[in-house]
């Protein structure tokens, strides 16, 4: 009988070893560019080819970040996501001059020609509900808009065909 356990116990360690092997798939939300690089270029109904991370979320930057200082911190990066790397971010085709900026806590935030990009927590892949959201953190009044491919900002009426029509104001 003790025979029999010990090859059972190796075959189940080798099943439980192989279930945990490490698969390199991505999930069927992302696009190809994205996946593979820092950031990614998405057609978006309404919008345009928009800016992604490799989770395919839309990309934005603010008014407040023109001049290559992240200018969104404390509170306000709990709605607005620093999109950060800790090595050599890299961009899909078309997608502009990929480089980094610091922040003031010593992270590296990835930047599309020098402005800083960001992710808004009420968006979901393929869905652009922050370009045009006006608020304010700090004392600080904020713009937000999705970045387009080539560093350019998309126009503030500009929505995804899947996001809801209502407009935001800072009332999350």
């Amino acid at each position: 009988m003790k025979r029999m356990l010990i090859p059972g116990a190796a075959l189940a360690a080798a099943l439980a070893l192989a279930a945990c092997g490490g698969s390199s798939s991505t999930s069927g939300s992302t696009t190809p560019s994205a996946a593979s690089h820092t950031v990614g270029v998405k057609s978006i109904d309404g919008v345009g080819n928009v800016l992604v991370d490799a989770h395919g979320m839309p990309l934005y930057s603010s008014n407040l970040d023109a001049r290559g200082t992240p200018a969104c911190d404390g509170a306000c990066t709990a709605i607005w996501k620093p999109l950060t790397a800790s090595g050599a971010p890299s961009a899909a085709d078309g997608a502009g001059a990929v480089g980094v900026v610091m922040r003031s806590d010593g992270t590296r935030q990835v930047a599309i020609a020098g402005r800083p990009l960001y992710t808004f927590v009420k968006d979901s892949p393929g869905k652009v509900g922050g370009n045009g959201v006006a608020d304010a953190f700090a004392g600080r009044r904020f713009t937000w808009a999705a970045v387009l491919a080539g560093g350019k900002s998309a126009p503030a009426g500009a929505k995804g065909a899947s996001t809801p029509a209502s407009g935001s104001s800072g009332g999350y």
